[in-house]
C-alpha cells in the first residue's frame, strides 16, 4: 500500500469520529451567539467602512469575512487555526469572487504573525472563549491593532454563577469548550489588562430569533449547500447520528446561566 494512503487511513474522518469544529469546517458552518444580526452591531461599534484594514481572529469558514469584503468593501485577513476551516474559507471567498480583497492564512491567536499595529480593527467573535490563556490571546489582539484602532468581541459569559454542573459538562461536550467561561467582569478586566479602554460591555442573552438571524448569515448557495452535506451525513455515519443524539436534549435553565457579550476596546 502507498505511503499516502496508509497515512490517510491512519486520519479518522468527519464521517468516522465528528468533532464540532471539524463538522463546521467540513459543512460550512458558522455559528456565532447573536448571529448575524449581532455581528452587525459588533461592525457598526467598531466603525468599519471600506477604508477599514480588519483582521478578523478564528475566521472559521469565512462567512464573516466574506461579508465584509461584500458589503462594506474593506480588505480582510482572516485566520484560523484550522487549516481545514481556512480552506473552506478561501473558497467561499472565491465563489463570491471577494478574493482580491479578503485572504485568509493559518495562525494560532496567541501568536499571531503580524507587525504591531497592522490593523485597524481586530473582530473575534466565539473565539477566545475556547482558548486557555485568554490573556495571552488578547494581548496578541491589542498588539496588532493600530493606536486608535479597536478590538471588537463577541463571547460566552456566565450571565450568573456558579453554573450547574450538568451546564457546564454539556457547554463542554457540545461546543467543545473545554476551558474557564468567564464573566462579562473578568472580560472587561482582560481588555483593561491588554492596555485597551473600554468603550462597551454589554452581557446578552440566548433568544429564538438568534437562529433566525444566525441562517440570514449564508448566501443561498451556501446554505443549500449546509443542508445537503449535513443531510448527507447523518443518512451515512452512525457515529454522526450518534454524536447528534448525544446533544439533543438542553439542560432546565441553560439560558439563565449562558449568555453572551458584545465587548468594544479602543487602543
Amino acid at each position: 500500500m502507498p505511503a499516502e494512503m496508509s497515512e490517510a487511513k491512519a486520519t479518522p474522518s468527519v464521517e468516522e469520529d465528528p468533532t464540532y469544529f471539524e463538522l463546521h469546517a467540513y459543512s460550512g458552518a458558522t455559528k456565532h451567539m447573536g448571529g448575524l444580526s449581532t455581528t452587525k452591531e459588533l461592525i457598526e461599534l467598531c466603525g468599519i467602512d471600506e477604508r477599514t484594514h480588519v483582521l478578523e481572529v478564528g475566521c472559521g469558514t469565512g462567512a464573516t469575512a466574506r461579508y465584509l469584503a461584500k458589503k462594506l468593501g474593506c480588505r480582510v485577513m482572516g485566520v484560523d487555526i484550522r487549516a481545514s476551516m481556512v480552506e473552506r474559507a478561501t473558497e467561499r471567498a472565491k465563489r463570491a469572487r471577494v478574493e482580491d480583497r479578503v485572504h485568509f492564512r493559518v495562525a494560532s491567536a496567541t501568536d499571531l504573525p503580524f507587525e504591531d499595529g497592522s490593523f485597524d480593527v481586530v473582530l473575534v467573535e466565539s473565539v477566545t472563549t475556547f482558548i486557555e490563556d485568554k490573556s495571552a490571546a488578547i494581548g496578541e489582539y491589542a498588539r496588532v491593532v493600530k493606536p486608535g484602532g479597536c478590538l471588537g468581541l463577541n463571547e460566552e459569559i456566565w450571565l450568573k454563577t456558579p453554573p450547574p454542573q450538568e451546564i457546564v459538562d454539556y457547554a463542554a461536550k457540545t461546543w467543545d469548550i473545554h476551558t474557564e467561561i468567564v464573566t462579562l467582569d473578568r472580560w472587561v478586566q482582560l481588555l483593561e489588562a491588554s492596555g485597551l479602554e473600554i468603550t462597551l460591555g454589554s452581557p446578552r442573552t440566548f433568544g429564538v430569533m438568534t437562529n433566525v438571524s444566525e441562517m440570514a448569515r449564508y448566501g443561498c448557495r451556501d446554505f443549500l449547500t449546509l443542508l445537503w452535506r449535513t443531510t448527507k451525513l447523518y443518512f451515512t455515519s452512525a457515529p454522526f447520528r450518534q454524536y447528534m443524539r448525544k446533544r439533543g436534549r438542553l439542560p432546565r435553565g441553560i439560558w439563565d446561566y449562558l449568555g453572551y457579550a458584545l465587548l468594544v476596546g479602543r487602543k
